[in-house]
């Protein structure tokens, strides 16, 4: 199984701390992952992020609807969380949601680590569309992140 890497990064203008909370709030994922995705908590209850939290929810991709089941591994506010997917599309996916002080504010970084399933075909996917698909996503993510976090309209 080959393991990929995305990284990003986002300067936003508030604290290291509220910066960790907006994202401590599960729902406010659905706020910033993109319309296409049709991002949806299917959790039964309220969600509160810890070590140990499960959290599932269905998106769709290419118009099938995919369940995903994730597990936050690690927990340490208000500096970093990580999610590792239980149940999902993807053979292997771990993604690092890092907090830190930066010059205008706090500096939120992404770092996912992910495999495909189906070998060969797995990563011939990754070429044709889905390393592109997943650019796209957290691209889309940080314009609105930026966005909701400065109360300032960005360009998308």
């Amino acid at each position: 199984m080959k393991i990929h890497c995305l990284e990003c990064s986002i300067s936003v203008p508030v604290s290291v701390r509220e910066a960790f909370a907006f994202f401590e709030n599960p729902r406010n994922l659905a706020r910033i992952t993109p319309p296409w995705l049709d991002f949806r908590i299917v959790s039964p209850a309220r969600i509160q992020l810890r070590k140990g939290a499960e959290l599932e929810y269905q998106i769709r991709l290419m118009r099938v609807p995919l369940r995903w089941k994730a597990v936050i591994a690690e927990y340490e506010p208000p500096f970093f969380f990580v999610d590792e997917q239980v149940h999902g599309p993807y053979a292997y996916w771990r993604h690092r949601h890092d907090f830190r002080p930066g010059e205008f504010g706090a500096m939120v970084s992404d770092r996912v680590e992910y495999a495909l399933p189906l070998g060969p075909l797995g990563e011939l996917a990754r070429w044709l569309f889905v390393e592109r698909q997943l650019r796209a996503i957290f691209d889309y993510r940080q314009a609105l992140l930026g966005e909701i976090l400065s109360g300032m309209p960005t360009a998308r």
